[in-house]
């Protein structure tokens, strides 16, 4: 009976005690995960509006060349991120946020689009946890190139992107080979984000 008594007590203890351990560890460490996690969003934004900056800058280089060339805005709701090199000038691109389901997990990123706000400019993904090497493939440059240069609307002005359709369309690009429910998920995503901001920029004209 002591001995059980004293099982008990022990794993209790020892319990409480890697408990306190734990929450101790992550209580110091959480402002240096919301630090890196702040750096790799900023990376991704400064990437999709191509804005330069060194390959090997370190953290507090890029988060100052975040400040002196990028405008936080809400539009309809998307929170926006504005290229502005100067000080009162038109933005020369913006990036939107976008996020959703994914078929395994969170996609989220920012599709940047030209001055015109009409042609993309660049396409980044700052979380994605689809398959490596079919659904994960994303977010390689391969696939993330065919966006540039690529109009927000189809031929009938309809906002929106298609992944895998029809290739003669002006709003489409090759799908992944095995991948057909990211690439489907992800075309809804974008879709919304599109559609969205081009409601919002008919509203402002």
């Amino acid at each position: 009976m002591k001995d059980n008594l004293y099982t008990v007590g022990y794993a209790g203890i020892l319990g409480t005690v890697c408990a306190l351990l734990l929450t101790g560890v992550a209580s110091f460490t959480a402002p240096y995960k919301a630090n890196n996690a702040r750096v790799e969003e900023v990376l991704s934004i400064l990437t999709a509006l191509g804005i330069p900056f060194e390959s090997d800058a370190s953290a507090a280089r890029l988060l100052e060349t975040y400040d002196a060339n990028v405008q936080e805005s809400e539009r309809a709701g998307i929170l926006a991120y504005l290229y502005a090199p100067g000080e009162g000038d038109r933005p020369e691109a913006i990036a939107l946020r976008f996020a959703g389901p994914g078929l395994w997990g969170p996609i989220e990123g920012f599709l940047a689009l030209e001055a015109d706000m009409k042609t993309i400019r660049g396409l980044t993904f700052s979380r994605q946890e689809e398959t490596p090497g079919l659904g994960g493939e994303i977010a390689a440059p391969w696939f993330t190139a065919q966006f540039v240069g690529k109009p927000i609307v189809d031929r009938a002005g309809e906002p929106g992107f298609s992944i895998g359709g029809e290739q003669a369309s002006p709003n489409a690009v090759d799908a992944i080979t095995g991948a057909t429910m990211t690439c489907d998920k992800l075309e809804a995503i974008l879709d919304e984000v599109i559609s969205k901001f081009v409601e919002a920029a008919h509203e402002e004209e």
